[in-house]
């Protein structure tokens, strides 16, 4: 199977499918605190890293995969918990790999299917965030198994406090975007 080919804000990806030249105007950031109940962190304290790092609240999924009305985008989101200062900040970095099957190996895109680090909001409370990735797969190309990876940061100024990465996985709780409502899948299958 030759390796996709993928296009997004003027990066060429490989050889296979494309990745939409409008993903820079799709690509969308959707950070919403979740309720002051959901955050494990009483206000004030400083959880340790191990509780941040085991929070039901630290997740990834694949929230939208090829819907009528967005097909061929692959959504994939993120949930941190705080912790616990309104001074440090949270970010996360999406990034989109395929499934080699000769090698039954999961390949990261070479270029644009990682959005870099995006700054999510302040640690004081959980959060969720997200983006969209469309994919065009080229004619007489077999489909493509595609997950997200998700890289969680928490900082304090330009210190990094805690990093962990967590590959998608099913049965999450999206506050918003889901496509369709509640979707949540570790893998999207596209082309």
């Amino acid at each position: 199977m030759a390796r996709p080919t993928t296009y997004t804000r003027g990066f060429v990806l490989g050889s296979g499918f494309a990745l939409a030249a409008l993903l820079a105007s799709t690509w969308a950031l959707w950070a919403m605190p979740l309720s002051a109940t959901a955050s494990s962190t009483p206000a004030g304290a400083a959880p340790k890293s191990h509780s941040l790092l085991q929070s039901r609240e630290l997740w990834a999924t694949v929230d939208i995969c090829n819907p009528a009305d967005k097909p061929d985008t692959v959504g994939v989101r993120g949930s941190m918990p705080g912790d616990g200062h309104a001074r440090d900040a949270m970010y996360m970095r999406f990034q989109l790999q395929y499934l080699e099957a000769k090698d039954d190996a999961w390949v990261d895109l070479a270029h644009g299917g990682d959005s870099g680090f995006i700054a999510v909001g302040s640690a004081k409370a959980a959060l969720q965030s997200g983006t969209s990735f469309q994919i065009v797969p080229v004619k007489g190309e077999p489909p493509y198994t595609m997950r997200g990876i998700v890289t969680f940061r928490w900082r304090h100024g330009a210190r990094v406090l805690h990093e962990v990465t967590r590959t998608t996985s099913a049965a999450h709780k999206s506050v918003a975007d889901a496509d369709p409502a509640g979707y949540s899948a570790a893998q999207c299958v596209i082309g």
